[in-house]
Parts: structure tokens; C-alpha cells; sequence
């Protein structure tokens, strides 16, 4: 197994201006970094999965909006604005859930709007720092992440989680894995049970992997089992990420997280949410305005299959995420700790504190 602490989703060439991403299509079977430098090849990494995870798309699209500015021939600052602008509209079309990635967009917008009255060359650097301050940001809120969630869980506990969640996902800690890294750091140990997570399979091709690397305790499991495991009182909370959280507590993640938190519930087991401030949408009342992703029926008939497993012209229904209603959720735990229901007010308060660690 490789050293994780040397592989990265997705980091900054700053010498030769690229954006350098671990393809994680090719895991767990090949570790092979790709170079980009172009805003189109950028966008369609991010639609292809090749990096995925909402804090890893958001730093993705931080690093890929700065390279549209470094490579960009205008000689003045509105000329730099306008190449900007293309990037953005570009790169916000990736994927139309994950709210970090138009988190991140917006922010460099924001921060080159505020130094459009300087040279090219500044305002370069400023959009430089602010993708790497999205970056660094990240990681600490991914630790703190994981020291608010640690003291939710127990040494020797069953955790079952889904998708991933993890470094593969982020800049290193990840999100939903954040508290069992950081409790592996002091000592203490967890027996991890990850869905496979169909149709993609991010729990048996990603999550597996990293834990192993890791050398964390880590049973896989058909998504279909989480019933049987649950009822055998081998599990003892269920820790997922999210892709975006609506004002009232709805979270929207992988598909499949829905299901769990209604199996979480019949057996009174514990259903908690992970995930950093800039997933929450303040502006998202509900589940019920989150726009759900649908992807490609190959997915699910043929993509892991040397011949196809479905009936040519079949009907598929393959949307990438389902909404977890809030009455589900035990709690949702941020860089700025744990919110309990009722959790809009909890969550405003969370949302408009300072991104950075709590």
C-alpha cells in the first residue's frame, strides 16, 4: 500500500503553472498524477470525477480559476477580469451540487474584484494567495473537524460510513474520516465498515484504500449489507460528509446516505453529518431546492463490467446524490462544532462565523 501522507487529490505546480490531480478513476489499481493547465481539461476533471469531494473540488477550482489569470495574455486588469470571468462560468458548470465549488469561485471573484486597481502582476498574486489560503483553510478545518467529532465517538466503536470522505476527498483529513484520523493520531482505535457506494464505488475503491494505507481497521461492505451489520449491533454510529446542507439541517450526499439514515434510525443508532461551514447554503431553505445531479446510465450498466450487466435500452435512473431529510440527522459537526436539532439557528450562527477553524 502506499504512503497516503505522499498522495494529494488534487495541489498547486506553481513552477510550471499547473494543477497537478491524483486521478482517482484509476484507484485503487493506479496512482497516476495528471497535469493541467487549461480551464477546459480543469472543468472536465471535476465532471469526470478524476477529483471529487466537495472541500478537494472547491481547492480545485480555487487553483484552476488562479491558472486561468496566469495564463491569461491581457495586459491590464480588466482584461484579467474578463478571462477570469470565462474560467468561472466554465468551471461553476462542473457539477451543480457540491456548493464548495461555487463557494470557492466566488471568493476569488470577490478577491480580485478588490484588486482590480493594481498591475496585472498583483492582482496575480493576490488570486494566488487566496487559492492557497482556500487550501490551507481547508486542511485546518478538516482537523478541527475531527477533534469536534472525536469525543461523539468511543475506542473500539463501529463506525459505518459511506461514499468517502476522507483525504482523497480533501486536502488531508477529509471530513466524514476526520475523527477517526485524528484518533488514530492519539492511540485510539475505531472498526470501520465502509459501503462499497454504488454505482461509483468511492467506498470500495477510495475509502478502502486510503483507511488501509492508513492501517485502520476496515471492513467493506455490499451497500445492501448495512441493514444486516446493523442488526447484528455491529455498528454504533453512522459518520457521513455532505455536499451541501440546506438552512433547515436537509443534507444533501452520495446517493445512498438517505437510506442509511432511515436504516440509522430504525435501529437507534446514531446518524451523524461532517462536513466544513462552506457546505452549509443559507441560502438553500430546504432539501427541496438543492439541485440533484443525474448522470450518465453507463454508470450503473456498464462502467465495472467487462460486458454490459443491463438490457440494451433499459431504463436508468442514476442520480449522484440523495437528500437526507433533517429529522434523520442526530447531529452535524463542523470546524465549529456540533449542532444539534432544532439546527437552523445553530447552523446560521456556524455560517456566518469565520471560515476558519473553530
Amino acid at each position: 500500500m502506499p504512503d497516503m501522507e505522499n498522495l494529494t487529490a488534487v495541489r498547486l505546480d506553481e513552477e510550471n503553472g499547473e494543477l497537478l490531480i491524483l486521478d482517482q478513476t484509476l484507484l485503487p489499481n493506479e496512482i497516476k498524477i495528471l497535469r493541467f493547465r487549461k480551464t477546459g481539461e480543469i472543468r472536465e476533471a471535476i465532471r469526470s470525477l478524476r477529483v471529487r469531494g466537495a472541500p478537494a473540488i472547491g481547492i480545485a477550482a480555487g487553483f484552476g480559476a488562479y491558472l486561468a489569470v496566469r495564463h491569461s495574455p491581457a495586459a491590464d486588469c480588466r482584461g484579467i477580469l474578463r478571462d477570469f470571468l470565462l474560467a468561472k462560468d466554465a468551471l461553476a458548470s462542473a457539477r451543480p451540487t457540491a456548493v464548495n465549488l461555487f463557494h470557492a469561485l466566488d471568493r476569488m471573484e470577490k478577491r480580485l474584484r478588490s484588486v482590480l486597481d493594481t498591475s496585472p502582476a498583483e492582482a496575480r498574486a493576490a488570486l494566488l494567495a487566496e487559492a492557497s489560503a482556500i487550501r490551507d483553510e481547508d486542511e485546518a478545518m478538516c482537523r478541527a473537524i475531527g477533534e469536534k467529532g472525536l469525543p461523539l465517538l468511543a475506542p473500539g466503536m463501529g463506525v459505518l460510513t459511506h461514499c468517502n470522505a476522507g483525504r482523497l476527498a480533501a486536502s488531508r483529513y477529509g471530513t466524514a474520516l476526520a475523527p477517526i484520523y485524528v484518533g488514530m493520531e492519539r492511540g485510539i482505535r475505531f472498526k470501520v465498515f465502509a459501503d462499497e457506494t454504488r454505482p461509483l464505488l468511492q467506498g470500495a475503491r477510495l475509502t478502502a484504500f486510503e483507511l488501509m494505507a492508513a492501517g485502520a481497521d476496515i471492513t467493506l461492505l455490499c451497500d445492501n449489507m448495512a441493514a444486516a451489520v446493523m442488526r447484528r449491533g455491529w455498528i454504533q454510529a453512522v459518520l457521513v460528509g455532505c455536499d451541501r446542507v440546506a438552512a433547515n439541517g436537509d443534507v444533501a450526499n452520495k446517493i445512498g446516505t438517505s437510506g442509511l439514515a432511515v436504516l440509522a434510525r430504525h435501529y437507534g443508532i446514531p446518524f451523524y453529518v461532517l462536513g466544513p461551514t462552506s457546505t452549509i447554503d443559507m441560502d438553500c431553505p430546504s432539501g427541496e431546492d438543492i439541485v440533484i445531479e443525474e448522470r450518465n446510465a453507463s454508470e450503473v450498466t456498464d462502467l465495472w463490467y467487462a460486458k454490459p450487466m443491463a438490457p440494451r435500452g433499459v431504463g436508468v435512473f442514476n442520480p449522484a446524490f440523495d437528500v437526507t431529510a433533517h429529522d434523520l440527522v442526530t447531529a452535524i459537526v463542523t470546524q465549529h462544532g456540533v449542532a444539534h436539532q432544532p439546527f437552523g439557528p445553530a447552523l446560521a450562527a456556524m455560517a456566518a462565523a469565520p471560515a476558519g477553524e473553530g
